[in-house]
């Protein structure tokens, strides 16, 4: 649906927000496209949760409603209103929310947050609900990244395939190959989730020594790995599945039990291997290896876990900064670019990124006027 607060043509400035499945806070950013080019990024911000907030979004994980939902839904609607609320120069928001349930080929995917009410707020248009019409054409609902990930491909002005490795609270990749001209062909994309990332580690840390994170790896870089608990882990059906598939935080949460007996530090080092193994995994997928993979998400900055992977894989493994994109953004700017493209009828995901039966656009647009 076209909002008539959006130009139909030519390049517009848009203010993209994400808060992920880490739950460390709401990240927002700018990019000024025409929803198929990326022509410039613009500024950044970010707002933390605090650790009260963190704690209602925690007790609203795997529900699909209810009162610890609508908990969850009101300290996502006040961290992006303060947040976006101090961004002045745009012409319209892409809002993500926050995924609490995800479950495509059961319940669907579930994610907080009114668009309609911050359209209110800021006095902007606002795309929203990204996912659903996704899963309501048998899609997967994500990783919605990609067709982002090809333009960022262009951008840079890579002449061979490459992956983008996001490693939030659940990895994901996107395989792009940037000889061809659009996101829609087919081989121009895959994508999926390649297994649990960042969630497993923050949950041990939180549970076992009342941190939010193994802060740099430090941690997991005294201990050893346990290979009879990372075999079991790789044993998982998931991994045999082909892609498109993508995963709910809390599919693996099983993780922490395979650890339970292990000290701190071997926990810690064995579920940061199980992350590295499970995107060594899925590369197996790609019809070609890819010349790189550029990591952008919170497990970039674990020196432990990019270590495993550049172990593990059998190419050059660096973070996206080396190539001169902002890894703590990416996202962000993703559904910058995502909401111009709903805006203006564009597809943002296909069959090779979520497994959807044919291109789809979807999302809401609401405007202030309602």
């Amino acid at each position: 649906m076209m909002s008539k607060a959006i130009s139909k043509k030519g390049v517009v400035t848009a203010l993209g927000a994400m808060s992920g499945t880490s739950l460390d806070g709401v990240d927002a950013a700018i990019v000024e496209t025409d929803g198929r080019v990326i022509h410039a990024f613009g500024a950044a911000a970010y707002r933390e949760y605090s650790k009260d907030e963190r704690d209602v979004l925690r007790a609203g994980l795997g529900s699909w409603g209810g009162k610890a939902a609508e908990a969850a839904a009101k300290v996502v609607d006040a961290a992006h209103a303060e947040l976006l609320s101090g961004f002045e120069q745009y012409d319209v928001a892409g809002f993500h929310g926050q995924t609490l349930a995800h479950a495509p080929r059961l319940q669907g995917t579930f994610q907080v947050g009114d668009g309609a009410a911050l359209a209110e707020r800021l006095g902007k248009p606002v795309v929203w609900d990204f996912r659903s019409d996704d899963v309501a054409m048998g899609g997967e609902g994500a990783p919605l990244a990609p067709f982002f990930h090809f333009a960022c491909a262009k951008y840079l002005n890579l002449r061979h395939p490459v992956c983008f490795l996001n490693l939030g609270g659940v990895g994901n990749i996107t395989y792009v190959d940037p000889r061809f001209d659009t996101p829609e062909e087919e081989g121009a994309l895959l994508a999926f989730d390649t297994g649990p990332a960042n969630a497993p580690v923050n949950d041990l840390m939180q549970a076992r020594l009342g941190l939010e994170m193994d802060h740099g790896g430090k941690i997991a870089q005294s201990g050893t790995v346990e290979t009879g608990a990372l075999e079991l882990f790789l044993a998982e059906p998931y991994f045999s599945r082909l892609p498109p598939k993508s995963l709910d935080r809390n599919d693996f949460a099983e993780m922490i039990t395979l650890v339970r007996e292990l000290s701190d530090a071997d926990a810690a080092a064995t579920l940061t291997a199980m992350c590295a193994a499970s995107v060594a995994q899925g590369m197996q997928h790609f019809p070609e290896q890819p010349s790189a993979v550029l990591v952008t998400g919170g497990g970039r900055h674990n020196p432990v876990l990019m270590q495993m992977l550049s172990v593990s894989l059998d190419c050059l493994v660096k973070p996206v900064e080396d190539v001169g994109l902002d890894g703590d953004m990416l996202e962000a700017q993703a559904f910058a670019f995502l909401a111009v493209r709903v805006a203006r009828g564009l597809a943002t995901s296909a069959p090779g990124t979520t497994g959807v039966s044919a291109c789809v656009g979807g999302g809401i647009v609401s405007t202030p006027d309602g």
